[in-house]
């Protein structure tokens, strides 16, 4: 017996020490267990002040089994006495691994020698995230847990599927080897690094991408901008159809664009400014300025049709207004082009530029405004090194693509892909994780067998791609929300790693399920951990604070009570360690 209870409050219990404080080990963090009878209630030493210990209660041991919360409260005669070694495997779970139902994730730092086992449905099935300050040892951490996944089962699992957005490229050197564990195990990593790379350019065929994915690509922020998006991908397949038809359209769509602006009743003037500007830019071999308009006695270029005279009138309006009559088609139905359809980032702008025409783009200075930017950015794209990423030049549909993605060059499965995205701006880099992330959606909730395939999907530097921003306001939802919601139930899982979780999406950071924070100091983010993370107290976040390099406290569903866990340097090692100032500046040359 340790003490006595002397006082309870609440959760808290003031214990008066019957031990020799000075002849102990630290105290500090250990579990005590409060006996009376048949009844065990567990709680854990938050601090000693002279020979008074406050002990926070964590839960209580039925019939061998621990149950975590605080609402039964010790008796004042309960016996108090130091955990055993049986009890606390009751918390932590077994030291041995018997099957696969479990991975080594790192060793208690306050029980020495203990490991902490963690289960792989409890810890696997949900979101998760992994917080921690710049050199707090995240990355190391992540490469461990992912290398303890593959060396540590019995069987290795060869039908995983992680998904890493690696912000920096750090991933690439701690995970390529994993097919040293076993030969059936594979690893493949896309880069952005166009001059250097390492391993496949990352390539996201434009034909998979739908009105959302372009409206992300070309950063759209209007609601008035969608439908021009939703035109341009209609025109697009009938401007890429090789036939006669394509003239036709052509046609169709200048002839419709010129009749509106002869018909707008603005000046004679403008009209002709209107039409010579749009003829000067689109225009056919049947439809042009120079186009000879035939009329009895003499014939005339439409150019010539459209003068102004004294009176400020187009005096061949009729016959002008006849002549385009002619190219009109009959009502026709365009259709959102199907996944089987090729075409490429310069089809898409050739048919942006018909659907702003179809549109009256030079009818109102507001829609030119806000519609010529997305024709002004794609056009930035298309001539720009990022259409490389986009130049996809096999045929594919989004279930074929997802699988090539994760097929290495000998037909084999990769357990790991790596999609290091260093070597693009924070938008693309933003906008592709996005358009990947909602194909890995798309995929999983076509499954015949609902979750029959999960897919883990780990964002580092998350705070950078998955925040609070105009998705929802723009297309009624984030992608990223949408897989923490739905994507649970399909499979598709969801693993954010973060230095500020605060800039993180509120309904990201609540639909994770566990949590393993390193140090962290920010007052703005530790306020932000303390009112997001389950189980956290005061006392734990001034913890966090001090915490070395390598350690975490860990919550959630997977663990029954916080646990503080020391976890192992990964072998090999991501490129993440600091810059090496003394080599590099008294290094002789």
């Amino acid at each position: 017996m340790i003490g006595k209870i002397i006082s309870i409050e609440k959760n808290i219990v003031l214990l008066k020490l019957g031990i020799e404080i000075a002849n102990q080990t630290n105290l500090i963090n250990v579990h005590v267990v409060f006996e009376d009878e048949n009844k065990k209630i567990v709680g854990e030493i938050m601090d000693i002040l002279d020979d008074t210990a406050k002990v926070s209660i964590v839960g209580t041991i039925d019939n061998n089994t621990f149950i975590p919360g605080s609402i039964t409260k010790p008796a004042f005669r309960s016996n108090v006495r130091i955990i055993s070694s049986f009890e606390l495997s009751q918390i932590f779970g077994n030291q041995i691994i018997n099957d696969n139902s479990e991975i080594y994730l790192g060793g208690s730092t306050i029980y020495n020698g203990y490991n902490i086992n963690v289960n792989i449905n409890n810890f696997f099935s949900n979101h998760f995230a992994i917080i921690g300050n710049t050199g707090s040892g995240k990355s190391f951490s992540v490469a461990r847990i992912l290398q303890n996944i593959f060396s540590t089962s019995k069987t290795p699992p060869f039908r995983s599927s992680f998904f890493i957005f690696d912000a920096y490229g750090e991933y690439h050197n701690a995970l390529r080897g994993i097919s040293s564990i076993n030969q059936g195990l594979n690893y493949k990593t896309y880069t952005t690094n166009l001059t250097q790379p390492e391993g496949e350019i990352l390539k996201i065929p434009v034909w998979l991408m739908d009105i959302d994915d372009i409206a992300l690509l070309l950063g759209a922020s209007d609601h008035a901008q969608l439908p021009i998006i939703e035109k341009t991908l209609k025109l697009v397949t009938v401007l890429t159809n090789f036939n006669g038809e394509v003239t036709s359209y052509k046609n169709d769509i200048i002839a419709r664009a010129l009749l509106d602006i002869l018909l707008s009743g603005t000046a004679s003037s403008k009209i002709r400014d209107q039409i010579t500007a749009v003829l000067s830019k689109f225009n056919t071999e049947e439809l042009s300025l120079n186009t000879i308009i035939v009329q009895p006695g003499y014939n005339r270029p439409l150019k010539q049709l459209l003068y102004v005279d004294d009176q400020g009138k187009i005096q061949e309006i009729e016959r002008v207004i006849e002549f385009l009559q002619q190219f009109i088609l009959p009502e026709y139905e365009l259709n959102l082009p199907d996944e089987n359809y090729q075409y490429s980032l310069r089809d898409l702008e050739n048919a942006m530029e018909f659907a702003l025409v179809s549109e009256g783009i030079l009818k109102s200075d507001k829609v030119f405004d806000y519609a010529n930017i997305l024709l002004v950015r794609l056009h930035s794209l298309v001539n720009s090194n990022i259409s490389t990423f986009f130049d996809y030049h096999e045929i594919v549909d989004k279930r074929t693509y997802i699988n090539n993605l994760r097929t290495t060059s000998t037909g084999q499965r990769a357990q790991i892909v790596n999609f290091n995205i260093n070597y693009v701006d924070d938008r693309i880099a933003k906008v592709m994780t996005k358009i990947i992330s909602k194909m890995l959606l798309d995929y999983e909730v076509s499954l015949p067998e609902r979750a029959s395939e999960p897919i883990h999907i780990v964002i580092e530097e998350a705070h950078r791609y998955v925040q609070n921003d105009n998705d929802n306001f723009l297309l009624g939802y984030n992608i990223f929300e949408r897989i923490t919601k739905e994507g649970r139930k399909y499979g598709l899982l969801l693993g954010l790693i973060t230095q500020r979780p605060s800039e993180l999406s509120d309904t990201c950071v609540s639909q994770s399920s566990n949590f393993l924070v390193f140090r962290m100091l920010h007052p703005k983010d530790l306020t932000y951990i303390s009112e997001m993370v389950p189980n956290i107290s005061s006392e734990l976040i001034q913890l966090i604070k001090s915490q070395q390099p390598g350690s975490c406290m860990a919550f959630g569903s997977a663990f029954k009570i916080p646990i503080a866990i020391k976890l192992e340097k990964p072998n090999p090692e991501p490129l993440s360690n600091n810059a090496n100032i003394v080599n590099s500046w008294f290094n002789n040359y």
